[in-house]
């Protein structure tokens, strides 16, 4: 039995290493348990590979507006193997930076699976390990297609692991992972299709950055087949199709990708042994601060249905660390006004409530204002698509509640606007804000 330790983490994902790590500089001991790489998703199946091969894809766009605007150059196809190499020498460093930290501070890691014996007692590689918090973190998977053929599709882990660029690709979904995929593939020069079950794109953000985004890719060429359910993959001599409730063969694709959303990981946990409860979606339930059904068990990050971004899983998991170890007692992660931004082919950013939650919330007391254009470099490439940008207002004094966009520069723009929301800034605050000219980000405070 280890009972050393102040604090047990399952999952070296990046909420229990920014628990682990800010609890160990407080002075706790803190065992962390993890089987696979440090970094969990985010460094090595999600953002950080995934923002890779957006930026090889925006410089693949660049090429061809270059061309467009008079630059002598021929653009170049992608070496997919040898960016492949570099994209995973960088995670690698990436890894190996959290391996430093973790043993600079001295947390123990095993390299194991743990599983709850009580609600104080782990069990990992053969043995138990006690302490009075434990914390769950264990992140997210793609959730699986429960369909016929489903063995013939990959999904985003599954896009990581390719070793050629595919020429015909069916991806199935319309949220943020799909039209990413979508965006990267398409800016390659593959021949994209998305399939979706509903109307639109992005359902879970303001409905006109889904609708505009919708435009932009078939601009590009991505077709989009809306309101059709898939029901199965199929094997068509070397290719694959998709059969659909529209009754129409799909295809042929050298590539199917199944983006249909995450689940939770948590099957191995053995949650029953420490009577921590889950909701109908096999969400780990949590209060305001992270705590679970169980006093002195929490849960982080993808696992308990919050928000699934890696900023706020390590926001949350410093805040419970200064909770539990630095005398804070009220420390929490607010989870209102948190930004997000979508890395489509243009990005998408959206900070605050949208407009139909805004009406919901304020009713008629809301008040719009947009803008379209089109950005200056697109206009001089003759590329088609205009930028939209969106203000959603409520009350006497307009206080801006929804900040929202689409186009170039936009996952950059939105990071200011997002404090602005925060402090709770008013319509007549963004109007008096001297506009930088010419960019697109002046449109936020030149809107009429």
């Amino acid at each position: 039995m280890h009972d050393d330790s102040d604090l047990l983490v399952i999952g070296g994902g990046s909420a229990g290493v920014a628990t682990a790590i800010r609890a160990a500089r407080h002075g706790a001991k803190v065992t962390l348990f993890e089987p696979h790489e440090l970094g969990g998703t985010c460094v090595n199946r999600g953002c950080v590979p995934k923002k890779a091969m957006w930026l090889a894809a925006e410089l693949a766009v660049a090429q061809r507006m270059a061309q467009e605007v008079g630059f002598d150059v021929q653009p170049g196809k992608l070496d997919w193997p040898a960016f492949v190499a570099r994209r995973e020498a960088y995670v690698a460093r990436a890894r190996g930076s959290y391996d430093k930290r973790l043993a600079d501070l001295g947390i123990r890691l095993v390299r194991a699976h743990a599983h709850f014996v009580d609600a104080r007692t782990l069990h990992a590689d053969g043995a138990d390990y006690r302490a009075s918090h434990i914390v769950i973190a264990t992140g997210s998977r793609p959730r699986p297609l429960a369909l016929p053929g489903a063995e013939l599709a990959i999904d985003s882990d599954g896009f990581f692991k390719l070793g050629a660029q595919p020429a015909r690709v069916g991806i199935i979904g319309g949220g943020y992972i799909a039209v990413e995929l979508a965006g990267v593939l398409g800016s390659f020069g593959s021949q994209v299709e998305l399939i979706t079950r509903k109307q639109g794109l992005l359902s879970h953000f303001d409905a006109d950055l889904g609708r505009a985004l919708g435009e932009m890719m078939r601009a590009e060429g991505i077709a989009h087949h809306e309101g059709c359910a898939v029901q199965g993959v199929r094997r068509d001599g070397d290719a694959l199709r998709l059969d659909c409730s529209d009754h129409e063969p799909h295809g042929p694709y050298d590539v199917v990708i199944s983006a249909i959303g995450r689940v939770p990981d948590i099957e191995s946990l053995r949650l029953d042994a420490a009577g921590v409860s889950v909701n109908m979606y096999n969400e780990i339930v949590t209060d305001a601060f992270e705590n679970t059904s169980v006093d002195g068990v929490y849960a982080l990050g993808d696992v308990n249905g919050k928000l699934q971004l890696t900023p706020v899983a390590i926001a949350a998991g410093r805040q419970l660390a200064e909770r539990l170890f630095n005398g804070q007692r009220d420390a929490h992660l607010d989870y209102a006004n948190v930004p997000s931004v979508v890395f489509s082919h243009p990005p998408v950013g959206s900070v605050g409530l949208s407009e139909a939650a805004a009406r919901v919330q304020y009713g008629d007391t809301v008040k719009v204002r947009s803008a379209r254009f089109a950005p200056m470099l697109w206009s001089l490439a003759g590329r088609e698509g205009k930028t939209f940008m969106k203000l959603v207002c409520a009350g006497d004094d307009e206080r801006v509640v929804g900040v929202h966009g689409i186009g170039p520069g936009m996952d950059e723009i939105l990071q200011g606007f997002a404090v602005a929301v925060r402090m709770g800034a008013t319509y007549a605050d963004f109007l008096k804000t001297v506009a930088i000219h010419p960019t697109s980000a002046e449109e936020f405070v030149t809107m009429g």
